[in-house]
């Protein structure tokens, strides 16, 4: 399952961001993800959660944004959706396309963050 090797990898660059804020804690992570990817977001979610236990990044959440397939249609003259992940033709008339403009994303694009602060002197 190479789901769990794009977890562990998240999760490094992630480690990494974080490493420059200290004091911080991820709470989610939101990622893009195409269609076209080739990554099951079911096995990506649990991969996730597995490789987490034990880190710094324990108790957050994988927010997966599923991308549709796009394509620019040279009928249409602009980009439209593709007729399905098997079928990469036009949605709107039908004519195939080989000029993919989005479903191959796999990319965080945001996280969200939760200051730690130190227990008041008591």
């Amino acid at each position: 399952m190479h789901e769990l090797s794009i977890a562990l990898s998240l999760m490094e660059g992630v480690e990494e961001e974080i490493s420059r804020r200290p004091g911080a804690r991820v709470s989610a992570v939101h990622l893009r993800l195409g269609a076209l990817a080739g990554v099951v977001k079911d096995a990506l979610l649990f991969s996730y959660q597995l490789a987490c236990e034990g880190t710094p990044l324990e108790g957050s959440t994988l927010e997966i944004e599923e991308i549709p397939v796009a394509l620019y249609c040279t009928s249409c003259g602009r980009q439209q959706p593709a007729v399905s992940v098997h079928c990469l033709c036009c949605a709107v008339c039908g004519t195939p396309s080989s000029d993919i403009k989005a479903g191959l994303e796999l990319e965080v694009f945001a996280l969200e963050l939760m200051e730690e602060h130190a227990p008041a002197p008591g």
